[in-house]
């Protein structure tokens, strides 16, 4: 079962899919959501289906306090949304706390130009995924260990 990781921006949102295990997360590119406004849902929906996943993590940005911020009641939304739209599909909010940063981190370490639109928005969706993914590795680990 793959699941899909998505980090949400108002420019762009970031896609990323696991591998069929679940054990890795790859790039599926960023969606531009100025020039697909009305489209974003069946892009995602074109994902669902293709990789016939049922389910989704999307990037949940928390302060660094914990809090909600204005950032979260938006993704909020966008996840209301998602679920509106996508009913049979499982949506979780993951912490995705740093991975800017970490994303950001990467791209100067790879060399790669802030400038590239959308290359911190696919290597963040990756980050949220993977660690998703990283984390119900470890979970299965504890209960077989």
């Amino acid at each position: 079962m793959r699941v899909l990781g998505i980090d949400y921006g108002d420019r762009r949102i970031g896609v990323s899919v696991s591998d069929a295990f679940g054990w890795t997360a790859s790039s599926l590119g960023f969606i531009d959501v100025k020039k697909n406004d009305n489209s974003i849902f069946d892009i995602i929906g074109q994902y669902i289906n293709e990789y016939q996943t049922k389910t989704i993590v999307v990037g949940y940005p928390l302060n660094m306090n914990g809090t909600k911020g204005p950032r979260a009641e938006i993704t909020d939304a966008f996840i209301a949304q998602l679920t509106e739209m996508f009913p049979d599909v499982k949506i979780v909010k993951w912490d995705e706390r740093l991975t800017t940063v970490a994303a950001e981190r990467i791209m100067k370490d790879l060399n790669i130009s802030s400038r590239r639109k959308g290359v911190k928005d696919e290597i963040a969706a990756v980050l949220i995924l993977q660690s998703y993914l990283d984390s119900i590795i470890i979970k299965e680990e504890k209960n077989n260990g």
